[in-house]
């Protein structure tokens, strides 16, 4: 890359498949929600929050509902806590979030390289004060709570994994690793266990094959014989 820094405003909408860059990549976002990857973590960018991509990390954006961001390809050379805030994402700063406001009024921002990226690298953290990285935590019971409340539809694991605020990949591996089972697994788990609560309650076969999300009555026998 020529310059140090190159500044733009995208939308992202859905994936187009992981990749990587050979250069920093600054995310400040600005209207709509982000869903990002970073090496398997996911997370998401939102209004107020910068996500920062060192060079070869591979990552992977989505947005159900659109998003609008402010992009910076910058140099290992644009500012000196680069490396140190790689893979992170941060609260903005009110002199950062004014300069946004700044910038999303603006229909071409060709004539202001120079000085908005100078002023958003500005607002950066110093490498002191980086945060460090923090695993976004899964919330099994809340969890298992929209499960239980959608046993009845064809759940799939980007279901799941847009609850727990995570790519379907991530969420796939935490899942495997918090629980010991595979997405579906866990859910044929809560769908036996409820079918079981309601038919302990004297529900009909069919109803309760209904409301737990087996495709027929035989279905459900079957599935509560294997399990004895």
């Amino acid at each position: 890359m020529e310059a140090v820094a190159r500044l733009s405003r995208r939308q992202y909408g859905e994936s187009k498949g992981s990749h990587a860059h050979d250069h920093f990549q600054l995310l400040w976002g600005w209207h709509g929600a982000l869903e990002l990857e970073i090496e398997g973590r996911g997370t998401r960018v939102v209004a107020g929050r910068l996500a920062v991509i060192a060079p070869g990390q591979r990552h992977d954006f989505w947005s159900a509902g659109g998003s609008t961001c402010f992009v910076l390809d910058a140099n290992d050379s644009a500012h000196p806590a680069l490396a140190a805030l790689a893979g992170r994402v941060l609260p903005l700063d009110g002199t950062a979030l004014h300069l946004l406001r700044f910038l999303a009024s603006r229909h071409d921002l060709a004539d202001l390289q120079g000085p908005a990226t100078a002023l958003l690298l500005s607002t950066l953290p110093s490498e002191a004060a980086a945060p460090r990285r923090t695993r976004r935590p899964i919330d099994w019971g809340r969890l298992d709570a929209w499960i239980d409340a959608h046993l009845g539809e064809p759940l799939d694991v980007a279901d799941l994994a847009a609850q727990a605020c995570l790519s379907p990949s991530q969420f796939t591996a935490r899942c495997l690793a918090e629980t010991g089972q595979a997405p579906m697994a866990y859910v044929r788990e809560r769908r036996l266990a409820a079918a079981r609560r309601l038919r302990a309650q004297g529900l009909q076969v069919q109803e309760v094959a209904l409301r737990c999300g087996y495709r027929s009555p035989s279905a459900l026998t079957a599935a509560l014989r294997r399990r004895g």
